[in-house]
């Protein structure tokens, strides 16, 4: 998975681009120029000018981005839970759908934390879930007759009859 755990590089990715960098670091040391450094490890220019500064010790990875997710995995689990319960078993009975909005209300009463929509997102697609547009359908949609039309087989197209003018491209020659 390349974004494991809601964004960021897995520990090979970031091992890899550690051991690329560091490979840079080397070739500074031995006098090849930045413009040089990026052809041979086929990066970009202005990351081996960044690189050149600062040595080994401004080249090792900082762990992975962003903040930990304030939920631990017995509330994870339990958040899991009570989204199959759906939005009705929580005091919203207008429809039943999860909004992130609606998530976020939810952490908060649950656990006492505050996520932002962005949060929530990255939280469902770490828990499995995924966003889904409810299908609107009319309300005077006949299901019996788009069955019927779905399978009923069509003629075949017909040339049409209609003719514009002889060799005209439709103007008149009066």
């Amino acid at each position: 998975m390349r974004y494991a755990d809601g964004g960021g590089l897995t520990a090979a990715g970031r091992a890899k681009r550690e051991a690329v960098r560091f490979e840079a670091a080397e070739m500074f040391e031995q006098g090849v120029r930045p413009p040089e450094v990026a052809r041979r490890l086929r990066v970009s220019r202005k990351s081996a000018y960044a690189w050149r500064d600062g040595g080994k010790p401004a080249l090792v990875s900082k762990g992975p981005g962003g903040l930990p997710c304030q939920l631990n995995d017995a509330q994870a689990e339990r958040q899991q839970a009570e989204l199959e319960a759906g939005p009705v078993a929580h005091g919203w009975s207008e429809d039943q759908r999860w909004t992130l909005a609606r998530v976020a209300e939810l952490i908060h009463r649950l656990f006492g934390h505050r996520y932002t929509p962005r949060g929530v997102s990255y939280l469902l697609h770490r828990l499995g879930w995924s966003p889904q547009v409810p299908v609107y359908r009319a309300v005077e949609r006949d299901e019996q007759a788009v069955g019927l039309w779905r399978t009923e087989p069509w003629s075949p197209a017909r040339p049409s009859t209609w003719r514009t003018g002889s060799g005209t491209g439709g103007r008149s020659t009066r």
